[in-house]
């Protein structure tokens, strides 16, 4: 059994899809898929121009969830609440996402976003919607999050998987310091960005507590040479 969950983030199968303006690949089919495959849950990133996975594509992908069902995004954005709070997935993961970033880069400020943080978890909570905040691993970012009465964290990932080569050591150190606060804040904990099949084992080996990792561009890489379903495997087995 893994100790920690993988959920399989599609979007990039949306962006192939979106380059050709056809339904080729699938994203609903990447959703049934992953889960046969063995992924623990499937994760999709909206955002407000569509570029990749769609609103429609989430209330799509819903349809077909059999294990849990990630929807990411930024709250600030009516648009996404709304989605939410209508297809009131297994979690919500809050990510401070700015118009037209490429991807997400950094993580909530937990101090200065405190009050706007607090009502969000209340409106998802009530609704019955696991809640986790994207965050730097600082530990002081971590005791605001526990301020915000949030169910788990989500540790932004990129910084560990930049500088993984050179010294893994301080790469994952500032990790294990905010999962240690957050495993005694009583926390959940995720991670995700930039994992990999070189650093993710390291990565889940020494972050205590580690519940699920978010995984997509790194997965569908190596899906492009190895396949969808031996990809997925080799991902679950570093998890063990």
């Amino acid at each position: 059994m893994s100790k920690t969950k993988l959920s399989v983030n599609i979007n990039k199968f949306a962006v192939l899809r979106n380059s050709r303006g056809h339904d080729n690949p699938n994203v609903v089919k990447a959703a049934v898929d992953a889960q046969a495959f063995g992924a623990d849950g499937v994760t999709v990133h909206p955002r407000p121009d569509e570029r990749h996975i769609r609103y429609a594509d989430a209330l799509h992908v819903k349809k077909v969830i059999t294990t849990e069902y990630n929807i990411e995004g930024n709250p600030q954005e009516q648009k996404f609440i709304d989605l939410v709070l209508e297809l009131k997935p297994t979690q919500v993961t809050m990510v401070p996402d700015a118009v037209g970033q490429i991807t997400s880069n950094f993580g909530w400020d937990t101090i200065r976003n405190k009050d706007f943080l607090i009502a969000m978890v209340a409106l998802f909570k009530k609704e019955g919607i696991r809640t986790s905040i994207f965050l730097n691993p600082e530990v002081d970012m971590v005791i605001g999050a526990k301020e915000t009465g949030v169910d788990r964290i989500e540790l932004y990932t990129e910084d560990y998987a930049k500088n993984f080569a050179a010294d893994k050591e301080s790469a994952i150190a500032p990790y294990i310091a905010a999962a240690k606060k957050a495993n005694e804040l009583g926390l959940g904990i995720n991670a995700g960005h930039d994992l990999d099949l070189t650093n993710l084992k390291y990565f889940s080996e020494n972050i205590p507590g580690l519940l699920e990792v978010s995984i997509g561009h790194a997965l569908v890489c190596d899906a492009l040479y190895i396949g969808y379903e031996k990809t997925i495997q080799l991902y679950k087995a570093e998890l063990k």
